[in-house]
């Protein structure tokens, strides 16, 4: 080795080892925080702040919030990296364009010509100016394909209407909802006041919750009344959690339901908290929802003003990782971490939040609650379809159906009186061809299929389930082939890394799928591996769509 091979870069002794903290980013960054408490778990919203303030996230203010927070640089490195919605700039990098368009590329939005979409907006912008990004499901299935310019929605996304966006304000639009004073008028908060006062003690709201039968209604369809059983017999003090990252592709009901009618949640939830005894409320929403966080905001503090809220509310913001939707990763996410899921037992009932046991319930099962208790549980449980499906559910329907949207129908109507009944009938020109009753991870069903009940219990006989209510509707144009592959490039897309089944299982299976002639020997052992030793749910489930395309359209894999 020669002298000048041997020469490097030396630092300068006088500093500590490591990147150094520039005074300006110093400066910058607590002025972006303002008076934000400096904790580990508001670390997330302190990088949305940076960001909303400067539009990424420099070296310099990822080293600048990391000596204010007395974390490691590391540490605020990793979670700002693991999060979809943050842009990170490394050092020497150029920063992103000002103005990002984000179209959603996932099943239904690829239906409705996403893909195109997104050539042509490509080929017809400024890269300086403007930066087009392909994004996972932004929860608005039902105006597919759906858009976002900075924070402000897009319906029905076209190249023209979406640069017409990116020239004017790109702050959300905020829809007309119900307030705290109209809601009041109509009877809102009666029930809770109820609670409040112990006219309707803890054990008859237990009670009455589980009579009625109300599930859990993120996916999971765990009986609310035993949750709230299993909770308040824990020693407090205990927490509770809203689970408002409805990042299941094909789900939009609580971004729907929030956008009108928020304080049937907050009313559910502030019940519920009373009721298990949890000393603060944490909800999680999803950063892809601006217009529903501007809305929650606005109605906790108004709920605070009135004087309503037994307990602090805090809003939480997601940053763009479907995997937080799963309840332990949404915990992790909320304490200012990466939002892997947690290994179980302990369940987050024992063991939650900030290692409290931890109620955690999804938007619409809160938003039953002051109803059933107020008219009683036989009202619920007469209005379901059968007699064992209880009560309304609130199905997210989206694709190839004439009026795709959120609709109220009784629990375990068949898919094809949805169809009929609630949504007009199949798109003109179309005939029904395939479905998915619970978004990607439910599986994929032929048409021959659509007599069976919509609930709980059913599809998990054939290896799939109900999960969110996303049904999702394929005609005969669409090839099951291209939709199952969409959903499992999703699945790769979003797999949290933390296992080597998902993390490895899932590129496979795409790569796999994308061949001419693909093995379903090789896809079902592949399939088994993941489902059987994946950690959580996306994993265990990534798998539900492909085996259901072996075994119901073969004829596509020829």
């Amino acid at each position: 080795m020669n002298k000048a091979s041997r020469e490097f870069a030396r630092r300068d002794a006088s500093q500590p080892k490591g990147r150094q903290v520039e005074e300006a980013a110093l400066e910058e960054v607590t002025r972006l925080l303002g008076d934000m408490p400096r904790r580990r778990d508001m670390l997330i919203e302190a990088l949305h702040l940076i960001q909303d303030g400067c539009g990424h996230l420099s070296a310099a203010n990822l080293a600048a919030l990391a000596e204010l927070f007395r974390l490691a640089q590391a540490e605020v490195y990793e979670v700002a990296t693991f999060y979809h919605h943050f842009d990170v700039v490394k050092e020497g990098e150029a920063a992103p364009a000002p103005v990002t368009i984000r179209v959603c590329e996932s099943l239904t939005c690829s239906l409705a010509g996403s893909a195109k979409l997104i050539e042509t907006l490509r080929a017809s912008t400024d890269p300086e100016r403007i930066r087009i990004q392909p994004v996972p499901c932004i929860g608005a299935c039902d105006r597919a394909p759906a858009g976002q310019v900075g924070k402000r929605a897009v319906d029905h996304a076209t190249p023209d209407n979406l640069i017409e966006a990116a020239t004017g304000p790109l702050d959300p639009v905020i829809p007309d909802y119900e307030g705290l004073e109209a809601y009041r008028e109509g009877g809102g908060y009666a029930v809770y006041e109820k609670v409040r006062a112990g006219e309707i003690t803890p054990d008859a709201a237990i009670d009455t919750m589980s009579d009625a039968g109300l599930r859990g209604l993120g996916g999971a369809g765990f009986p609310a009344g035993r949750k709230w059983g299993f909770v308040r017999g824990y020693e407090g003090p205990r927490l509770m959690t809203v689970n408002g990252d409805e990042g299941e592709p094909g789900t939009f009901k609580d971004r729907w339901w929030l956008e009108r009618k928020p304080h049937r949640m907050l009313e559910g939830a502030l019940i519920a908290a009373h009721v298990v005894g949890c000393e603060r409320i944490y909800i999680y929403m999803r950063d892809e929802y601006p217009a529903v966080l501007a809305i929650l905001k606005a109605e906790v503090e108004a709920l605070e003003h009135a004087g309503l809220a037994h307990v602090p509310i805090e809003i939480r913001r997601g940053a763009g990782a479907y995997i937080c939707g799963e309840e332990s990763a949404m915990i992790e996410s909320i304490e200012g971490k990466r939002g892997l899921p947690r290994h179980r037992p302990p369940y987050i009932a024992e063991v939650g939040l900030f290692g409290r046991p931890t109620l955690n319930h999804n938007v619409e099962t809160l938003a039953w609650v002051p109803d059933i208790l107020a008219n009683g549980a036989a009202w619920f449980v007469d209005q379901g379809y059968g007699q064992d499906n209880n009560g309304l559910r609130s199905y997210s329907v989206s694709g190839r159906v004439a009026n795709p949207g959120v609709k109220l129908a009784p629990a375990g109507i068949p898919l094809q009186e949805l169809i009929d009944t609630h949504c007009g009938g199949m798109a003109p020109g179309h005939t029904l061809k395939a479905f998915l009753p619970g978004g990607a991870s439910g599986g994929i069903f032929p048409a021959s299929e659509a007599h069976r009940p919509l609930d709980f219990g059913e599809f998990e006989k054939d290896g799939g389930f109900m999960g969110s209510h996303a049904v999702m509707i394929l005609s005969q144009e669409d090839s099951a082939k291209e939709a199952v592959l969409n959903l499992t490039h999703f699945f790769e897309h979003e797999s949290c890394g933390q296992c080597t089944p998902c993390r490895s299982g899932t590129a496979k299976a795409a790569a796999i799928l994308a061949g001419e002639t693909p093995s379903t020997d090789l896809l079902n052992d592949l399939i088994t591996v993941m489902t059987d030793s994946s950690i959580c749910g996306l994993g265990q489930a990534a798998g539900n769509p492909i085996r259901h395309l072996i075994r119901y359209f073969p004829e596509e894999l020829a």
